[in-house]
């Protein structure tokens, strides 16, 4: 007979180790130095497309864990803050006030996402 302790330590496991991975790789993509002051228009474009996307992410998984949109939104919002100041200390990478903004709205993406993919199932 199995403990009852087991399967909600695997749905713990199962919910948090997602958002700790995706909170590293966005960790990891801020830790990349930039070897480029000027970007083209696109290649600016692309970047900021990248902050919508990653915040969306982790947005919507936070969501699922916690299972709340505001603590989710406060959370991903604090991120968003320190990873801004991680890329500080990053060779060639500015931590700006506009990217936080830019992943506001990935993290809004996000939120609004996961609210309607739950209201269909």
């Amino acid at each position: 007979m199995s403990s009852p302790a087991v399967p909600v330590r695997r749905s713990v496991l199962g919910t948090w180790v997602p958002v700790v991975a995706w909170a590293a790789v966005i960790f990891a993509f801020s830790s990349l130095p930039s070897g480029s002051t000027e970007l083209s228009t696109w290649e600016l474009v692309v970047r900021k497309l990248a902050h919508v996307t990653e915040y969306a992410i982790l947005a919507a998984l936070l969501c699922r864990a916690l299972r709340r949109a505001v603590p989710a939104i406060v959370l991903a919002s604090l991120y968003a803050v320190t990873d801004e100041l991680h890329q500080t200390f990053v060779e060639g990478r500015l931590g700006t006030p506009r990217d936080v903004a830019i992943d506001l709205a990935g993290i809004l993406v996000g939120v609004v996402g996961w609210r309607l993919w739950r209201r269909r199932r």
